[in-house]
Parts: C-alpha cells; sequence; structure tokens
C-alpha cells in the first residue's frame, strides 16, 4: 500500500509549540544545561547560608525550577534556592530546627498565592524606572562581590582559569553561536585541570551533592496553634521578600524579551512552587536574577523549556554524574558570573552623559537603592528604600507647582484667587498661608478650575483658610472645582478640623 503524505489543517499546525523548532529546541536545552551547572554552587552556597544540607538547597532548585516552569507566568525565568530567602529563614531553623523551616516554606508558599490573587503582582506600576536601574545595578554588585570571595586566598592557577575562562566566553561567540560560550568553557577548563591534575577549588569542595531524588512527606513538626504562631512571623517575611524578587526579575526579563508576563501568574505560580519544594524537603525559595541573566541574556533562552530543563538536568547531573560535576573547577563558574555581572550592569545609566541630563532626584532614588542592597545584600530592602524615596522626591516636586495668585475687583469689593498645581498633603500644607487674611476685602473667591484636590489634606486646608476668614468676618466663596474634587470636598468639608 503506498505511503500517504498527511497535511494537518493550518489552525492545528498553530498549536505547535515554539520550542519544537530544532534551533529554539537546541538554544533552550543548552541554556537548560549551562543554567544547571551555574545553580549547583549557588545551591550549595545558600544552604550553607540558610545552616542545612547542601542537598536541600539542590533539592529545591532542582523542584522551583521544575514546577515554575510550569505554573509560573514569565516563561524562561529561572527560580531556585536563593540567598535573600536563606537569609530569612536562617534565624528559624538555627532556632527551632529544620522542621520548622520546610512548614514555614509551606506556609509562604500558601501566603504567595493569596498575595498573588490579591492582586499584588500590580503594585510593580508604583516601582519608578530609576529604582529598577538601581535593582539591576545592585545586583550586578552583589554578584560580583559574591565572585571576589571566591578567587580570594586560592591558589595561583585559579587566575590563569579565570583569565582564559573570560577569554573563551568573549572569544568564542565571534566564531559560532551555535553552543553558548559559558558551556564551552567550563567543559574545557575543567578537561584542562582534570587532565592537567591542576589543584585548583572544584564544585565538589563546595559540599556533598545528593545520590538521589527528594522523597516527599509532611514536615516534621506539631501541627498546632504555637508552631503556627511561630512560623508564620518567617513565612510572612519568605513570602513578600520572594515575591519581591521574582516580580522584579520578572519585569527585566519583559524589558530584555520585549515581551509581558502575567504578573499575578507568576506570584501564584512562586507559592505553589514553594509548596511543592516544602512537601519535597526543600527549602524554599524565588527568582534568580543571575541564572536568569545566563538562560535569557547570555545564552538566548525564551521558553519555559530551558527554565524546566535546568531543573532537570540539575538533579541528573548530581544523581548520575556527580563525580564529574564534582571535578568543574570553580574558577569557570566564577567566569561566567562575572560575564553575567557585566551583561547585567546598566553601563549608561553611569554614564557622565546620562548623569548630566538626569535630574538630580532620579541619580539619588538610583544611588539610595544601590547603596541599600549593597549594604543589607537585601534587594527587597533597596527596592522598598528606593521606591521611598522616589515618592519623597515626586511628592517635594508636585508640591512646587502649586501656585496662588490674587486679583483685586477695581472697585475693591472683592479678591479672586486663582489656585494651580495639585493640591494634596505636601502642596497644601503650603496653602493656608498664601491668603492676606487681614488685608483682603470682605468677599474672597477661590478658583480653583486649574487644580485639583487629591486628599483629606486638601479639604481640610481649604476649611482652615474659610475659618480664618469667617473670623475677621469675611465670607469665601469657592468656584471652579472638578467632578471629583467637589466630591470630596462635599463629603469632607466641615468634617474636619479646621483650627489655624
Amino acid at each position: 500500500m503506498p505511503h500517504s503524505t498527511v497535511y494537518l489543517p493550518a489552525r492545528l499546525r498553530g498549536f505547535r509549540p515554539s520550542w519544537l523548532s530544532p534551533k529554539v529546541l537546541r538554544t533552550e536545552v543548552l541554556a537548560g544545561l549551562v543554567v544547571a551547572l551555574a545553580l549547583i554552587p549557588e545551591a550549595i552556597s545558600f544552604s550553607i547560608i540558610a545552616g542545612v544540607d547542601p542537598a536541600i538547597g539542590l533539592f529545591a532548585s532542582f523542584t522551583m525550577a521544575v514546577t515554575i516552569a510550569v505554573v509560573g507566568g514569565r516563561p524562561a525565568m529561572i527560580s531556585a534556592a536563593t540567598g535573600a530567602v536563606a537569609l530569612v529563614i536562617a534565624p528559624l531553623n538555627r532556632e527551632h530546627g529544620f522542621g520548622h523551616l520546610v512548614a514555614a516554606v509551606i506556609l509562604a508558599g500558601v501566603f504567595q498565592i493569596v498575595l498573588g490573587a490579591l492582586g499584588v503582582g500590580t503594585l510593580l506600576r508604583f516601582v519608578p524606572r530609576s529604582v529598577m536601574v538601581g535593582f539591576v545595578n545592585s545586583l550586578a554588585i552583589l554578584v560580583f562581590m559574591a565572585q571576589v570571595r571566591e578567587v580570594s586566598d586560592v591558589p595561583w592557577a585559579v587566575y590563569p582559569l579565570l583569565a582564559a575562562g573570560l577569554a573563551l566566553m568573549v572569544l568564542f561567540p565571534k566564531i559560532t553561536t551555535l553552543v553558548p560560550a559559558p558551556l564551552v568553557s567550563i567543559v574545557i577548563l575543567t578537561v584542562i585541570t582534570v587532565a592537567a591534575g591542576i589543584a585548583v577549588p572544584t564544585v565538589g569542595d563546595k559540599g556533598a551533592l545528593p545520590s538521589s531524588l527528594p522523597v516527599p512527606g509532611l514536615p516534621d513538626v506539631p501541627f498546632t496553634l504555637d508552631t503556627l504562631t511561630t512560623i508564620a512571623p518567617y513565612a510572612f517575611a519568605m513570602a513578600l521578600v520572594g515575591l519581591m524578587e521574582s516580580l522584579m526579575t520578572a519585569k527585566l526579563v519583559d524589558e530584555i524579551t520585549d515581551t509581558h508576563s502575567s504578573k499575578t501568574r507568576e506570584s501564584v505560580g512562586q507559592g505553589i512552587a514553594n509548596i511543592v519544594t516544602g512537601f519535597l524537603g526543600g527549602m524554599g525559595g524565588c527568582a534568580m536574577i543571575g541564572q536568569t541573566m545566563i538562560n535569557v541574556k547570555v545564552s538566548g533562552a525564551r521558553t519555559r523549556l530551558s527554565t524546566f530543563l535546568s531543573g532537570v538536568f540539575l538533579m541528573v547531573l548530581c544523581v548520575v554524574f556527580g563525580p564529574v560535576v564534582s571535578d568543574i573547577p570553580m574558577a569557570a563558574l566564577v567566569a561566567v558570573m562575572i560575564m553575567v555581572c557585566f551583561a547585567t550592569f546598566d553601563w549608561h545609566s553611569i554614564a557622565p552623559k546620562t548623569l548630566r541630563r538626569m535630574p538630580a532626584g532620579e541619580i539619588a532614588v538610583m544611588a539610595v537603592t544601590v547603596a541599600c542592597v549593597v549594604a543589607t545584600h537585601n534587594l527587597a530592602v533597596g527596592v522598598v528604600a528606593g521606591s521611598v524615596t522616589a515618592m519623597v522626591v515626586f511628592a517635594k516636586r508636585v508640591a512646587r507647582l502649586a501656585d496662588v495668585t490674587a486679583v483685586v475687583d477695581p472697585d475693591g469689593g472683592r479678591v479672586v484667587y486663582a489656585v494651580s498645581g495639585q493640591l494634596f498633603f505636601a502642596s497644601s500644607n503650603e496653602l493656608v498661608g498664601r491668603f492676606d487674611y487681614a488685608g483682603d476685602p470682605d468677599k474672597v473667591v477661590i478658583d480653583l478650575s486649574a487644580t485639583h484636590v487629591w486628599d483629606a489634606s486638601s479639604v481640610a486646608a481649604l476649611d482652615a483658610i474659610e475659618h480664618r476668614y469667617a473670623q475677621r468676618g469675611k465670607t469665601v466663596e469657592i468656584v471652579g472645582l472638578n467632578g471629583p474634587s467637589a466630591r470630596l470636598h462635599e463629603t469632607l468639608s466641615g468634617e474636619l478640623s479646621a483650627a489655624g
């Protein structure tokens, strides 16, 4: 019987995932392998910070990456065990034991799902660009500082290996981009050190790799109200820190790839991933900006497949190829992370030409963000501090825009004050002192057609102005209020203290 060709309708052919393309598939697979190699020493280091066995951090990186690849909102973003989460839960593990840590990870996941459902992702709208730039730059600085520690007090052979790794990653893409330069660098440096018997720090020196897959189970804690009150503060802090880092990283990847992602789905996905990780005995985690940059910016990955494979490859490398992976020189991975630092840092933001044109307030916001992150080693602290600084700068700038001009009628029977700008708590505080209560005629008109009343402070200021004129037997007429301002004024006027 002759073979016949089956043609699928165009509408069915369109359902083929983009990663099935051979070119995309190769990129995603190789990117996942590079990220998996970069995850191993990081996960081990964060396990040490949290005070748990290295296998716990590796299990968390595996389960976080695999789960978030399915349920997350930002394709190609890498989630795993992170330093920020480790810092939050380390005191709980130290004081109450590993069982409480696992319980806190699960509860943090529940908190993240609730926060995601409540729309916490929309708060990113209030993070200004200067904070985002500071976030990216401070991250690059933190990653670089971590690499400096890895090449301090080490054998001299580490430095030529590091230089060779950097050179390979700079020069190899000029030959071909079919294989990621970081992967080539890691393989070549590993072969050289093993073949030549060069004694340098390796991945194996960081800690023992797991020899089996994680086993699901319940946390070993009493299920009582006392346990809940003990873990709840740590769980909530972990949920907030994890969401902030994850959502900021997702926003950064959105900009790099010029695509949009669902922040609500990402928030809920982070929660699900932490719950799964907790039940499998992991230490929890969130998005990893460094490994995400390796995946997206260095390796060119764009789909969920690279995220999924980074977790799968991580376990395969640990369980099946543990002895080989243990021989990878740390110099090779340090070289990769240094390249990530240089690729991540926004060099344009500190160029003299940019700084000359940038408003002083914007520079201050960026500097505060970087300073707070570097000082605390906590990206969430820097983002909050930078955002608060940006709000203060904005409030001061807008407050100065409010202006009052007075026009007296020719017959001297009344005066019209025209108010322009925005009236809110910062600008309305100065409004009361802009009127001549003693010298004005008996009739005063305040024209607000060129302004907007935003809050109760502004209504209270207008009440105070009327009260001061009334004490002198003069009448005030407020005109020109737009619809929302008129409704706010009508609702609150007379209900607030008018003493002035």
